[in-house]
């Protein structure tokens, strides 16, 4: 019994160094859009995602955006193929025909998601 204690603390305090300090963190998104743009426009949309502790056991599952409801990209990770860091950016193009709105989400595969950002454009 006293060999499967010190097996099970050792998992422990390996699992607890490899998470470092994001044991309570959830990613978050951050949009950053123009508030306004011609009908027409190809505009930039960016995410700003952020999550501490990207590792092999720790680390974003994946992340979306969605305009009007419409999926328009997503990225996917995993233990092996894990984000570059733990702040990072992604950017996706648009064509503005009609009124946005924008939402976006990321998901740790420990915490979860910090919950859905949203934004909108509106046609000038």
């Amino acid at each position: 019994m006293k060999k499967f204690v010190k097996i099970l603390f050792c998992l422990t305090v390996f699992f607890l160094l490899t998470t470092g300090a994001a044991l309570a963190d959830k990613a978050a998104v951050t949009i950053i859009a123009p508030e306004t743009a011609d009908k027409g426009t190809e505009v930039t949309i960016k995410l700003n995602v952020m999550h501490h502790g990207n590792n092999m056991l720790h680390h974003i599952k994946w992340v979306y955006i969605k305009v009007n409801g419409k999926e328009i990209a997503r990225w996917d990770f995993s233990a092996t193929r894990t984000p570059e860091s733990e702040n990072f950016t992604k950017e996706v193009k648009f064509t503005v025909n009609e009124p946005a709105q924008i939402e976006a989400e990321a998901y740790c595969n420990i915490h979860g998601s910090a919950g859905i950002t949203k934004a909108a454009i509106t046609i000038k």
